[in-house]
């Protein structure tokens, strides 16, 4: 079985060796580089043709999620696994948007970190099991937030100037907006809340509460 390739970027030497050590005691893994920093990943990955780069968060200069767009411009074919400290979902979500493969924590177990790299070397998607459940949680409260209450803060602002009777064109101006934004605006409000009239726009807004908070640039 041809080995999987993996180059290792993490800005601390002794977490690359330590890593590099686990790694090459695998029969299935061989470690072919290694990097320092966000620069250096891409210029490995360049040279060595990885099938895995193994991909810190929290670098000198440039972050790894924020390297990870141009190591892929470089190896399109490549897997990323993300290998941080950073266990808030907020970076899982972010890594993935990048491009990432997979996200696994440090304190991971030895053996985690090798199923890791195989599942994404496979085609696969891997998140650690802590991260996993709360990123599940953290998805399922933004779900149930966005079903209770499907405006944006923008068109909050938009169906409270719409309830005190304002136009478009005043809403355009109060808000600085564009007036198609504004047609716009009101358009998905409507459509949202399945509102036909300004008048129930109006007992909408009255019955959410919407009139009683203040706005800045409320006439």
């Amino acid at each position: 079985m041809t080995p999987v390739r993996v180059l290792i970027c993490d800005d601390h030497a002794l977490v690359r060796a330590g890593l590099a050590k686990l790694l090459e005691s695998e029969a299935g893994i061989e470690v072919v580089a290694e990097a320092a920093n966000a620069e250096d990943a891409v210029r490995a990955t360049r040279e060595a043709h990885p099938d895995v780069v193994l991909l810190d968060v929290v670098m000198p200069g440039r972050s790894g999620i924020e390297v990870l767009p141009d190591v892929l411009a470089v190896a399109p074919g490549t897997a990323i696994l993300v290998l941080s400290m950073q266990d808030d979902p907020a970076y899982v979500r972010e890594a993935f948007a990048a491009g990432a493969n997979g996200y696994l924590l440090k304190e991971a177990a030895d053996s985690e970190l090798v199923q890791a790299i195989h599942d994404v070397a496979a085609g696969r998607r891997y998140v650690h099991p802590l991260l996993g459940a709360r990123l599940a949680a953290a998805e399922s409260a933004a779900a149930q937030k966005a079903q209770a209450d499907p405006l944006s803060e923008r068109e909050h602002e938009v169906l409270r100037l719409l309830a005190l009777g304002h136009t478009n064109q005043e809403i355009a101006k109060l808000l600085f907006i564009s007036i198609r934004t504004a047609e716009t605006h009101r358009a998905r409000i409507m459509q949202k809340l399945g509102l036909k009239s300004r008048a129930e726009i109006v007992r909408y807004a009255l019955a959410s509460g919407a009139l009683e908070i203040d706005h800045p640039n409320a006439a």
